[in-house]
């Protein structure tokens, strides 16, 4: 069915197209929250370029206008809500859409994954939706590809402006073309193959040198791509810089989520009616929580009245990033490794929430500045894995930025160092995938569920949440990755260095306007980036724990290395941690020299193991990081483990 819903001129949300509204699993119940039900829809935005509030979107003034001056765009809205309002729990639990995905249901339900969940499976165990709180996602990214269930962002451009896009491409075998997007999102076309500055060029490191390919030996094709008839060599860093015109209003994006989440708390219609929602938390993963921080860098946590869009934001596995969500030819999908997408404005000042002096530049900034000035501050959770700490310049949220101190974190913040993880839950038995080693097979979605019970009671009952939990300079937990007290295991070696983040300089006006002119950008020194330290095992020695990480089989890594046959032997492969497992037997163990104990000289038994495993995980719901339900699951995960390491 189709319902057109005409909303108050005062509000940025001026209708909402309903496609679909319908029964979740044929009307199953789910606990107290009893019934669910599925939106579909089409939200109308049009906003008010003058208005304070949306100065801070980057070109909005160069955007087609209605009759009334006002900016329009459209979004695509999916929600599954509790069907009787007053059995939920009243919390919008909205997640930042992951390039046109939805991943909540995977990480909070152990769901399998959709982005058009129907399935019992794509359901899990339900856990969300017994909880009663009302799922929401929200296109808010305009070059997700047009793919049935993508949730989009349609924006307008600012026409007749032209200025410089850098496409970077890593190949990991040797190709004669790339595309000039990054993945399989809509690129920027090239709008004059023969503009003055148009250049290739090559890097066989990060920081290395730039040598520029004649232009007799590539050209572009469909002004989408490059091909050069020699060829892209794999672990090569390959740009090339071109002129594109007509610029998306890339950070509609951020008006867009705060907009409907203001509409939901504040407003309603017939739909969605006023009251029914109080709270709302903001959930984002890896580009998403980066996308949540850039959020509240820009204030955006304050909507076009001044009022709290966000009670609670919670950004996963970002890292010390941001991201190109609010600048003119902004790249969204962009991010930042020690191997891709380098040097794009993602790993910049400032990182952590306090004011903070950057003693190179003297520039002082904080991420929370602006949230702090307009009263809407909300309370934050930071989490991130091992990998964030190697790949992502986790430290930097919680360190001054020379690395010499702990400080940075607000008042209202929280920060958890999940330890022995990569970028994503790992899963068992660990395989590799264009790796050196085998794929870290911890699963830490358990301590996700147990940190969105303490988030939600943050918000809606003010129940202080665990203490941070993250390495410390002071108690040397945090150190230069050259003071890692690695063991030796048998045909393991350390990373190169960390991925660093570096000062870099677009031009001019790049932080007061958002317009590159400097691509690829003057860098400057690097911050002090830190890791976590370990413990005879290469196991991290401080953050939140899983059973599997206290009561170990073998080693747990965040980082992980290029298979050499890639290209960049030696350097971290993006967002992939390791596992290297203990020998089974002292005689194995001693004809490997391997420097870590056996798992036979360790635990005794299997019944020695699972009970070891079992008081972990008795330690862990005590200190709030391991929900009573989820016990049983890690136990059996553990002897899972057990049955294949103990006996290999």
């Amino acid at each position: 069915m189709l319902f057109l819903l005409v909303l108050s001129a005062a509000a940025a949300v001026k209708k909402i197209d309903v496609i679909e509204r319908s029964e979740v699993l044929h009307g199953r119940t789910f606990g107290k929250a009893g019934a669910y039900e599925r939106i579909v829809a089409k939200v109308h935005f049009a906003v008010d370029p003058a208005l304070a509030a949306n100065l801070r979107i980057r070109d909005l003034a160069l955007a087609p206008k209605n009759g009334a001056g006002l900016v329009e765009f459209t979004s695509d809205l999916y929600v599954l809500r509790p069907l009787m309002a007053e059995l939920g729990n009243r919390t919008v639990f909205y997640e930042v859409s992951n390039r046109g995905g939805k991943g909540l249901l995977g990480t909070f339900n152990y769901a399998n994954g959709s982005k058009d969940p129907r399935a019992e499976a794509e359901f899990g165990d339900g856990h969300l939706l017994e909880q009663g709180y009302t799922l929401v996602w929200l296109g808010w990214q305009f070059d997700v590809p047009e793919e049935r269930h993508n949730l989009a962002l349609t924006v307008p451009v600012a026409t007749d402006v032209a200025g410089i896009v850098r496409s970077e491409f890593v190949p990991s075998s040797k190709v004669t073309r790339f595309g000039l997007q990054d993945r399989n999102m809509k690129p920027y076309p090239v709008s004059d193959p023969d503009a003055p500055g148009t250049s290739l060029g090559v890097r066989d490191t990060t920081d290395g040198p730039r040598r520029i390919i004649p232009r007799s030996q590539w050209k572009f094709w469909d002004n989408t791509g490059v091909e050069m008839a020699s060829g892209f060599l794999p672990g090569k860093f390959y740009d090339v810089i071109y002129t594109a015109k007509n610029p998306a209003i890339v950070g509609l994006g951020l008006a867009a989520t705060r907009d409907m989440i203001s509409f939901l708390k504040y407003s309603g219609d017939a739909v969605f009616p006023t009251g029914s929602l109080r709270r709302a938390i903001g959930m984002g993963t890896s580009q998403s929580g980066r996308f949540l921080r850039t959020f509240l860098y820009f204030g955006a946590n304050a909507d076009e009245r001044g009022k709290k869009v966000f009670d609670g934001v919670w950004a996963h596995v970002a890292g010390g990033g941001r991201g190109s969500f609010n600048h003119r030819f902004a790249q969204p999908s962009r991010d930042g490794h020690r191997m891709t997408n380098t040097f794009y404005p993602t790993d910049m000042f400032p990182f952590a929430d306090l004011k903070m002096l950057d003693p190179e530049t003297r520039d002082i900034d904080g991420l929370l500045t602006q949230t702090a000035d307009l009263n809407v501050t909300p309370k934050v959770f930071y989490s991130n894995g091992a990998y964030e700490y190697w790949g992502r310049a986790a430290s930097l949220i919680h360190t001054t930025p020379d690395g010499k101190k702990d400080d940075g974190l607000g008042a209202e913040s929280r920060a958890y160092f999940i330890t022995g993880s990569q970028h994503g839950p790992g899963s068992f038995p660990p395989r590799k995938n264009s790796t050196a080693y085998v794929a870290n097979p911890n699963d830490f979605r358990p301590v996700m569920r147990a940190l969105l019970a303490q988030m939600t009671a943050w918000v809606n009952y003010d129940k202080q949440p665990a203490a941070s939990r993250v390495p410390r300079v002071d108690k040397g937990e945090l150190v230069p990755a050259s003071s890692v007290h690695f063991p030796a295991i048998p045909g393991v070696a350390m990373p190169k260095m960390p991925h660093q983040a570096w000062r870099v300089d677009y031009g001019p006006e790049f932080k007061t306007k958002g317009i590159v002119t400097i691509d690829p950008p003057k860098t400057g020194k690097p911050f002090q980036t830190l890791v976590p330290q370990v413990d005879r095992d290469g196991n991290e020695t401080a953050g939140v724990r899983m059973p599997d990480v206290t009561v170990p089989l073998g080693t747990y890594t965040g980082w992980n290395l290029r298979d050499p046959a890639t290209g960049g032997a030696g350097e971290i492969f993006s967002m992939t941690g390791g596992f290297h497992p203990f020998a089974a037997t002292k005689a194995q163990r001693a004809a490997s020299k391997d420097t870590r104990l056996s798992i036979e000289e360790r635990y005794a038994d299997k019944a020695s193991y699972v009970a070891k495993i079992r008081a972990a995980a008795d330690a862990l719901a005590r200190e709030g990081f391991l929900l009573d339900v989820d016990k049983a699951r890690v136990e059996k995960q553990a002897e899972q483990r057990w049955a294949q390491l103990a006996s290999q």
